[in-house]
């Protein structure tokens, strides 16, 4: 087994590992390595080939390869190293890692901090227990993206697509473009799970029958899908009698919510939250265990390309920081240590479904603001109050125009605020109906 000494180890090549390692470097890490289990760097953006990337961190408007290209590119030039065809086997708190190369083989990595950069990954077919055969047919909209947009390979001529996620909106839309047919997208919720542009850009735009508070009850077909039964569902999810419908196709899609990659994080004891699937974290997206920190979609699901790389770069940042710096420098009041040591909870409120980070020092370390991320648990399309109280003392009072569970909504905590409440027993992330 091949021993590897580095400052910074970055799991992961997608748009926040990218941004990690290049981060990590600018910021003084003297080596730092990259592992990325695929034969190219940019995880899931080199299938992503429709625009809409970095319109805030380059000012520009590009594709996912592109913006994929941009980072890989700078942080290359910034010095990071990386090894592709890499796959992560175990990994122990310290940190350590251990990993198999195809042309380096078995490898033991001992980094003096990490990143985790991992991801998410499709809820399958598996978890939804829908009725009916096993054919072949039915995709994740992310594997029909990479079949189509990589490998240049048609997985159907006529599609039905349960769930209103993004990938499955973008995927109706370039599906179209190809020749194809969406018969319908069924959406099981009374309103879409991914954004409003793309329900605009991507469905209305071409005709696309969209059925909400619908499901498939049915997959009909023995060596390949022939037809789906969808049905209307009542408030509990129930099927409505009489509602059944058959839709002829020949390719099921399945865009039902995205999960954070973490099985690797549970394997080396980092805390997750049981709302978002992802790391318990602090301001300075560190877990509970000493010198491992997370970013992007690993922590929670964003829905932009440029909120997974801020993380990603403020996480970069502080493990250059704690691998530069003993833990003993650190002290033991810092997120160097612990995301818990010495913070105060952040807890979901009224109409919110979970908050990110979910501890926070109070002011914090380096004296910069503070920043919450939240989603709503059910949309309001109308003027909201989103707030941030200690108890009954409020320390951002904002107003927004609507509020959806598919669009993040972040808030700012400036540091002259966030130092009043210092020593208070816990924070609470409400969002409630305007005045």
């Amino acid at each position: 087994m091949k021993a590897i000494a580095c400052d910074v180890l970055v799991i992961g090549s997608g748009p926040a590992g990218l941004a990690a390692a290049y981060q990590a470097r600018m910021s003084g890490a003297q080596r730092v390595l990259v592992i990325e289990r695929n034969a190219e760097l940019g995880g899931i953006l080199p299938q992503c080939i429709h625009n809409g990337f970095g319109v805030r961190v380059f000012q520009s408007d590009l594709t996912g390869p592109e913006y994929a290209q941009r980072w890989a590119r700078q942080a290359q030039q910034a010095g990071a190293e990386f090894l592709t065809r890499t796959m992560v086997l175990a990994m122990e708190a310290g940190p350590c890692v251990v990993a198999t190369s195809g042309e380096l083989g078995l490898l033991e990595i001992r980094p003096k901090a990490m990143v985790l950069a991992m991801g998410c990954r499709e809820r399958p077919r598996g978890a939804l227990a829908i009725p009916g055969t096993r054919p072949a047919g039915v995709y994740t909209a992310g594997t029909a993206q990479r079949l189509v947009n990589m490998e240049g390979y048609m997985p159907g001529s006529r599609f039905v697509i349960l769930g209103s996620g993004d990938i499955g909106m973008i995927m109706a839309r370039r599906l179209t473009l190809e020749g194809a047919q969406v018969v319908a997208m069924v959406e099981i919720l009374p309103y879409i799970s991914g954004l409003r542009r793309n329900l605009v850009q991507c469905v209305r735009d071409f005709d696309i029958p969209l059925h909400l508070c619908t499901t498939v009850t049915d997959v009909r077909g023995q060596e390949r899908v022939e037809a789906v039964e969808i049905a209307q569902v009542d408030a509990r999810w129930q099927r409505v009698p009489g509602t059944e419908q058959t839709l002829e196709c020949d390719a099921l899609l399945l865009s039902v919510g995205l999960i954070p990659e973490n099985e690797l994080s549970r394997m080396a004891g980092v805390a997750l939250d049981p709302l978002t699937g992802g790391p318990i974290i602090d301001e300075r997206c560190a877990t509970n265990l000493p010198g491992v920190y997370a970013a992007g979609n690993v922590v929670h699901v964003y829905d932009l390309v440029d909120d997974v790389t801020a993380s990603a770069l403020r996480a970069g940042r502080y493990a250059a920081e704690y691998a530069t710096h003993s833990a003993a420098m650190y002290g033991a009041a810092t997120c160097g240590t612990s995301a818990v040591a010495n913070t105060v909870p952040v807890r979901p409120g009224r109409n919110v479904r979970h908050v990110v980070p979910q501890h926070l020092h109070l002011p914090s370390l380096d004296g910069e603001p503070l920043v919450v991320e939240f989603r709503v648990r059910e949309p309001i399309e109308e003027p909201v109050q989103a707030r941030v109280r200690a108890g009954e003392r409020v320390l951002v009072d904002r107003r927004l125009r609507y509020a959806r569970p598919s669009e993040m909504i972040r808030l700012e905590i400036e540091a002259t605020v966030a130092g009043q409440f210092a020593g208070v027993d816990g924070l609470q992330v409400d969002v409630v109906r305007g005045k």
